[in-house]
């Protein structure tokens, strides 16, 4: 499909489309030139780019275009100064030129994630909303807790779909916009430059016809590690609900935990949520 810019191996060129999607949004203030009166691009022009990067105009054209694809270090790193990409972006972009070699025959799916007993055991054990994801945002298994303090947590659902399609999630999320932002840029991180993966294919494919949101955002190439944070929530039942929210990866998963500050107010409505979660 058109809007999909995963992930066709024969006509791969990630790092050119990362590159046009960035330039687009470094203005001409934001770079220290000036703009002109006949600007017909909302960023930088690819000159300009090779300009303040120190190459030149064509071959900064061929990296764009997919005709070059092995450049050097320091022309990345020059790339990621004119783009203004934070640590993760650079990060990002590097890899981007430096991709891994990939067999040449079609993957076939992943075989089905198993979380091991002994997670579950901990899921079991923790007096917090706890579950356990992949890195598709796939739940794959959730304690009572969690599945109280969001219905969406239940195993079988994908939070990156939830948050996209389903209404009740974005009337859960108190920054809906700002979680948006946050999951898709985080998901574009965790699939790096591996271009052939059939459930990342599904995935996308689904949220791009779905969502117009989506689309866009997908479009910009974003790129962010999703970490600790906060999660603010309407919860239906107790109202509004401000918990920390750790990232741990365990092997190829990663447990999210959702906790309350100290004698807060939140802590004591978590001790409400747990009865919830006794009651169902």
């Amino acid at each position: 499909m058109a809007t999909v810019d995963l992930m066709d191996g024969a006509n791969d060129n990630r790092l050119g489309e990362y590159l046009a999607a960035r330039r687009a949004l470094v203005t001409p203030e934001r770079a220290g030139i000036p703009a002109g009166s006949r600007r017909r691009v909302p960023g930088l022009r690819r000159e300009e780019v090779a300009l303040l990067a120190g190459i030149s105009a064509d071959y900064y054209f061929r990296l764009e275009r997919g005709r070059d694809k092995n450049p050097s270090s320091q022309v990345l790193e020059s790339l990621a100064r004119v783009l203004q990409l934070d640590e993760v972006e650079a990060e990002y972009l590097i890899s981007l030129g430096s991709p891994r070699p990939r067999p040449r025959r079609a993957r076939a799916a992943h075989p089905p994630e198993r979380v091991p007993a002994r997670l579950k055991d901990l899921l079991a054990a923790l007096d917090t909303p706890a579950f356990i994801e992949n890195r598709y945002f796939d739940v794959l298994a959730a304690n009572p807790l969690a599945t109280a303090f969001s219905p969406r947590l239940v195993p079988g659902n994908n939070r990156l779909r939830s948050l996209m399609l389903d209404p009740a999630e974005r009337d859960f999320q108190q920054d809906w916009d700002g979680a948006v932002d946050e999951f898709i840029a985080s998901f574009r991180r965790s699939l790096g430059d591996d271009t052939a993966d059939p459930r990342a294919i599904e995935l996308v494919g689904e949220l791009s016809l779905g969502s117009a949101r989506f689309r866009a955002l997908w479009a910009r190439h974003d790129v962010r590690q999703l970490q600790g944070g906060t999660a603010a929530v309407n919860h239906p039942a107790l109202g509004a609900l401000r918990l920390h929210r750790e990232k741990m990866p365990v092997g190829d998963l990663i447990l999210v935990l959702y906790y309350p500050a100290e004698n807060s107010a939140d802590a004591d409505k978590l001790s409400l949520l747990a009865s919830l979660g006794a009651a169902t």
